[in-house]
């Protein structure tokens, strides 16, 4: 019975983030403890639940690490994870197939190529005739020195993602039809010179998706094994961050390359659209004050799900600068104003200063506030159920303006922080969320306008303002227009 090894190691850093991450923010599980995922929105639920319907392969879970996005991973934290992570599958034993669970925007001190690094040592544990099958956010780097150690691959489709179960699926799915049929993989690859953000990357309504689909066609109509159009995390500032359309066939190089070049050609026509729109904050404020609301303030330049610290506090300092009258909500994360909050107890009044603890790039602002709840800070996603965990946890009331105030980032893409310390956001006039985009249930759809907030933070979509040092260039838009010549690059594993 053939034995597939299951592993995973996810995080998406932001290179602009000045605090390191560390060992201490993964949740790692190991063995049989990975089968938890089974019946998750996740990649490991998605491929678990496929090879259950198998009989005649057996699945070995070996090793699963995931964080929250934050900054740049210690060199202490990585050593001790890629140990473990390597350790756990030689322990496994033998195995006749590999799916590993990736993300492929993390980064390490000493190594900015985390997954790559990963891959050229399970490929030495398996051995050169075992397949590996990995699964990507469409948001990682996706590196040649991943690419000579794959067979095939699974990305995201969606964004905002909703398909983590799919993806895990049509990359168990993937790694099986390569053992049933023996089957010979070649994967083309075109990179683009550019980096995108904004409404059009909306797969459901934008530009990006149309490509996408194309994509998705090639995978239905079986002349591709696999694609994707991957837009790479802007904000992981390492060598090769880019786009790229990826296309994986079974032995057919030309017809990858040929495929991979029109989805890139057909991507890079649509690259102006797939720039942010932003609006300055105080013409964002002025409008917002003559409107009835809700409204949203999207600050996605202090975005935890992308990488930030989340303690920024543009938007707060500015609407209690500007009095702007109606109810708001805003979260921040704040480890002293949290033990302060926890240390007054439920009731109490206290003077706090409130943004700038992580990022010194924001001046702390003073506020009077009353605890009105306290908590551990703990929540469940509403995409996939995933734990959060943003330690002590306060919800502090400043006159109009209720804060909800974390000692630790966790993701903000729903709704879940806000939801966990009962505060309904469609009670408010004005909601700031700390993500690029959301579900269009969870706040566009009732929401009157959504501002796209042009403010400061490590994953703002002003690109410029970023200052990207080591990334290839010239990159569309960092260096205003450049030239592209779309040429595959095509990837056959020796062994295979």
């Amino acid at each position: 019975m053939p034995k597939i090894l299951i592993a995973e190691c996810m995080q998406e850093i932001s290179s602009f983030n000045p605090v390191p991450s560390e060992y201490e923010n993964f949740l790692v599980r190991r063995g049989g403890e990975l089968l938890t995922q089974r019946g998750r929105n996740t990649a490991l639920g998605g491929a678990f639940a496929l090879l259950a319907g198998r009989g005649d392969v057996e699945a070995v879970p070996a090793y699963s690490a995931r964080a929250g996005s934050a900054g740049l991973l210690s060199r202490r934290g990585w050593e001790r994870l890629a140990d473990e992570f390597l350790a756990s599958v030689a322990s496994a034993g033998r195995a006749d197939a590999v799916y590993l669970s990736l993300h492929g925007a993390m980064g390490a001190d000493g190594e900015l190529d985390p997954e790559g690094f990963l891959l050229e040592r399970v490929r030495e544990i398996a051995g050169p005739h075992a397949p590996i099958v990995v699964s990507l956010d469409l948001h990682g780097i996706l590196t040649a020195r991943m690419l000579r150690q794959i067979d095939g691959l699974a990305v995201y489709h969606t964004y905002p993602h909703v398909d983590f179960d799919d993806t895990g699926h049509r990359a168990a799915r993937l790694l099986l039809k390569i053992l049933d049929e023996d089957l010979r993989p070649v994967i083309a690859r075109v990179t683009i010179p550019a980096l995108v953000r904004g409404d059009e990357l909306i797969t459901k309504t934008g530009c990006y998706g149309d490509v996408v689909r194309e994509a998705q066609r090639l995978e239905r109509e079986g002349r591709a094994l696999a694609a994707a159009v991957m837009i790479g995390n802007p904000f992981t500032d390492v060598p090769e961050l880019c786009s790229q359309a990826v296309v994986v066939a079974e032995d057919d190089a030309a017809l990858a390359g040929a495929e991979a070049v029109r989805l890139a050609a057909e991507f890079w026509n649509g690259r102006h659209r797939m720039q942010a729109k932003l609006i300055a904050l105080d013409r964002a404020i002025a409008q917002a004050r003559h409107m009835a609301g809700p409204v949203i303030f999207t600050d996605a330049a202090d975005a935890t799900s992308s990488g930030a610290t989340g303690d920024s506090n543009a938007i707060l300092a500015a609407l209690l600068a500007a009095r702007y009258p109606r109810p708001a909500l805003v979260p921040i994360v704040d480890p002293p104003a949290a033990a302060e909050a926890h240390r007054a107890g439920v009731g109490k009044t206290i003077r706090v200063r409130l943004g700038g603890a992580l990022d010194a790039r924001f001046a702390p602002v003073e506020i009077t506030a009353a605890v009105d709840m306290l908590s551990s800070g703990r929540a469940a996603l509403e995409t996939s159920g995933t734990e959060l965990n943003a330690g002590p946890t306060a919800v502090l009331l400043a006159g109009n303006v209720t804060i909800i105030v974390m000692t630790r980032p966790v993701s903000l893409f729903d709704r879940a922080m806000f939801l966990a310390h009962g505060r309904d956001p469609r009670a408010y006039g004005l909601i700031v969320v700390k993500s690029p985009h959301c579900e269009p249930h969870m706040f566009d759809e009732w929401a009157e306008k959504n501002f796209n907030i042009d403010a400061p933070g490590a994953t703002s979509a002003n690109l410029r303002s970023l200052g990207h040092r080591i990334c290839r260039r010239p990159m569309f838009p960092l260096d205003g227009e450049v030239g592209f010549a779309p040429a595959p690059e095509v990837f056959r594993r020796a062994g295979a």
